[in-house]
């Protein structure tokens, strides 16, 4: 089971990199380009609020599983 928890951390770890890029780069600027208020306000929703609590949080996660701090002395 410890092992099955350091595979997760490395998926956690890889999911925060894919949130990251989907929010910085993808989803972000595109809302901030279109030019109407209500996508800005979300845009800026997930640029500044969402996706570094989701990030850090799976990083951290990640982090912390790869380091053994999850493991049972089962």
């Amino acid at each position: 089971m410890n092992g099955l928890k350091k595979i997760l951390g490395i998926v956690w770890i890889l999911l925060a990199l894919f949130v990251a890029y989907l929010g910085f780069w993808q989803v972000g600027p595109s809302k901030f380009t279109s030019g109407k208020t209500e996508d800005l306000v979300f845009g800026i929703i997930i640029m500044i609020v969402l996706t570094p609590i989701i990030t850090g949080g799976l990083l951290i996660f990640g982090k912390y599983a790869l380091s053994g701090e999850y493991d049972t002395e089962d």
